[in-house]
């Protein structure tokens, strides 16, 4: 996947952006539309689909994480399923960290599946049948909020305040996967993550379809290593910069920084300059859990050395009224049971 173009996330469009409106226009209609379909089918299991309107990270994989946590602390044994993004595995098959690496089941997989049962599928009723078979009792869909194959019972839609629907437009001209208007419809809860006021757009629609808000925060958890160390920071996220405002904004001093695609399958070329540069400046190399989780496990001895010599910014998903969270999902439990 490439890296986002910057103009995606600001109301100011350069030239390309309006030649491109007629292609966005036609598939926000088309992916519209798409979503508004009859799923082809029902899991015996609960589904709640954590989802976002927009490409590109707004925090879906550690607030599933923190999802299922809550789930178990209320009593239940939720299980993970998921496209599988990134990994050349096409399912459904239960994802196995010792046998499986990113490569095969992409690095939001493995990263969920040190949580609970979970289970990749691009077709999401055959990874349903699959999960079924698991010892769970409920379904954490870690995206797939615009894909209508499964039935959900409830969608929670996470919005970026600091980032919003963007520009406001539809790929390719802007991040919307489909037009917000045609998404909200099929959304049960807002989750806003951050701070900042871009998310007023989002926040107005759900008020006039009378949409629950909740709100989250994701925490960089110290890491004492990088402390007085000057860093060069890289990451292959859906927005980067996040992650270097995150050690900036944390006191860490970081020195350089390198933005790599969303999923980004690192090479031996891109160890071998990681470490070149690191070394030759005498910097500390820090990513994300889930750049790390894409290159730790291949075994080369540049990718060993590059997996020793880097550190790692762990993130944790806050949300500020659990209770109310869970409310909501035993509501959707209760209501589950009574339509059999």
């Amino acid at each position: 996947m490439k890296r986002a173009p910057d103009f995606w996330w600001h109301r100011t469009l350069p030239p390309l952006a309006h030649l491109l409106r007629p292609a966005a226009w036609l598939y926000g209609r088309v992916s519209g539309r798409r979503m508004h379909r009859k799923p082809r089918a029902r899991s015996r299991l609960p589904v709640i689909c954590v989802g976002n309107f927009v490409v590109g990270g707004t925090g879906k994989t550690p607030f599933a994480i923190e999802l299922a946590r809550l789930l178990r602390s209320d009593g239940h044994a939720p299980g993970f399923l998921l496209r599988g993004y990134g990994g050349r595995r096409k399912g459904p098959l239960l994802v196995d960290p010792k046998t499986y690496d990113a490569s095969d089941v992409g690095d939001e997989a493995l990263l969920l599946a040190a949580h609970a049962p979970t289970v990749i599928s691009s077709d999401r009723p055959a990874g349903a049948r699959l999960a079924e078979e698991q010892p769970i009792d409920g379904l954490v869909m870690d995206d797939g909020f615009q894909n209508p194959a499964l039935a959900k019972d409830l969608s929670l839609v996470l919005v970026d305040c600091s980032t919003g629907f963007g520009n406001g437009l539809c790929l390719p001209a802007g991040p919307l996967r489909a037009p917000a208007q045609m998404q909200i419809v099929k959304a049960d809860c807002l989750v806003l993550v951050g701070e900042g006021d871009e998310a007023d757009e989002a926040v107005h629609l759900a008020g006039r379809k009378g949409l629950p808000l909740l709100h989250a925060h994701i925490e960089p958890r110290p890491n004492e290593t990088l402390e007085g160390r000057h860093l060069f920071a890289f990451a292959g996220i859906g927005r980067p910069q996040k992650f270097f405002k995150s050690l900036t904004d944390m006191g860490y001093t970081v020195s350089k920084t390198r933005e790599f695609a969303d999923h980004h399958r690192y090479t031996e070329t891109d160890a071998r300059a990681l470490l070149t540069v690191a070394e030759s400046e005498e910097l500390q190399l820090v990513t994300t859990r889930k750049d790390m989780t894409r290159f730790a496990s291949l075994d080369t001895e540049l990718f060993r050395w590059l997996t020793a010599k880097t550190e790692v910014l762990d993130i944790a998903m806050k949300i500020d009224d659990p209770d109310r969270l869970i409310a909501l999902v035993r509501e959707t439990l209760r209501a589950r049971s009574f339509d059999g």
